[in-house]
Order: structure tokens, then C-alpha cells, then sequence
């Protein structure tokens, strides 16, 4: 098995029931539990819906967009021996790798809230994304200002 995901060893997903998205199918899966599928789709379904309407906008995926586009991340730091000592790499990150850490980030941020239902929560995280704040949105700028601080070792990248 290669190291690198090639093209061929990528699943196609089939896009979601109800609003035949590709993107909102990851978040499901992402979101699901114990296999509980159904469970994950209603949540995520009901969690769209309260965000649009807290945003006041007729469509809910236009608002799912805006927030993955908000919390995907274009940069990322790689550990790297060289000389005896270790250096954080900054590495550009291609598309499917970037929404792969916008869907973990999310669901992870909306895990690490308490006290409400999940659906409700998974909702803030969205209207937060959107607004550029929240623990995902967080997540990117500090992974971001890793890349900043690091930009000096990149040079080690070509090595």
C-alpha cells in the first residue's frame, strides 16, 4: 500500500438524499457514531436548517459552503529530522486534505460543546464558521500562525 493516497485508492461518495451534496454526505460521516447513520443524517439535516435560519438565508448549503470554505486550511506543519534536530515544515495542503480537516475540526468543535443536543451544537459551529469564530475557525488560524512562525525551515521542504 502507497503512502500517499493516490486518485485510485479514493472512495467516490455518493451525494446526500436531500440536498445531493457530496460535501454534506463527508459531513455525515464524519459525524456518525456506532455506525448510526440515520442518526448522524438527521442531525446534521436539523443542524443546516437552524443555521441557515440563524443566519437568515433561504438556502442551507450555501451557508455549509461558506463555513467548510472559512475553516479549510491552506497550510500545515510536518515534522522533519534534519541534522539531528527536528523542524516544523510548513507544507502547502492540496483539496480533499483540506476538507478533510475542515470536517474533523467542525465536528470536533461541536463535540467539545456541552449542554445542548448535538445537532444544536454542530449548528453553532456552523453560524461560528461562517462569523469566523469558534473552535474551528481556531483551529485553522493556529495551525496557520504554526506555518508563520516555521516559514524560516520551509527551504527544508526540497531536502
Amino acid at each position: 500500500m502507497p503512502r500517499k493516497t493516490t486518485v485510485a485508492l479514493q472512495r467516490k461518495l455518493n451525494p446526500d438524499r436531500k440536498y445531493n451534496s457530496v460535501m454534506v454526505m463527508h459531513l455525515i460521516n464524519k459525524s456518525m457514531l456506532n455506525g448510526k447513520k440515520q442518526i448522524a443524517e438527521k442531525a446534521v439535516y436539523t443542524a443546516l436548517e437552524v443555521a441557515a435560519k440563524k443566519l437568515n438565508v433561504e438556502n442551507p448549503l450555501d451557508v455549509f459552503e461558506r463555513a467548510i470554505r472559512n475553516i479549510s486550511p491552506s497550510f500545515e506543519v510536518k515534522s522533519r529530522r534534519v541534522g539531528g534536530a527536528n523542524y516544523q515544515i510548513p507544507f502547502p495542503i492540496q483539496g480533499h486534505r483540506q476538507l478533510h480537516f475542515a470536517f474533523s475540526w467542525l465536528v470536533q468543535s461541536a463535540r467539545a460543546r456541552k449542554g445542548i443536543s448535538y445537532s444544536q451544537r454542530l449548528a453553532q459551529e456552523i453560524v461560528d464558521a461562517c462569523g469566523e469564530t469558534g473552535g474551528a475557525y481556531k483551529k485553522k488560524e493556529d495551525t496557520h500562525r504554526m506555518a508563520e512562525a516555521n516559514r524560516a525551515f520551509a527551504h527544508f521542504a526540497r531536502v
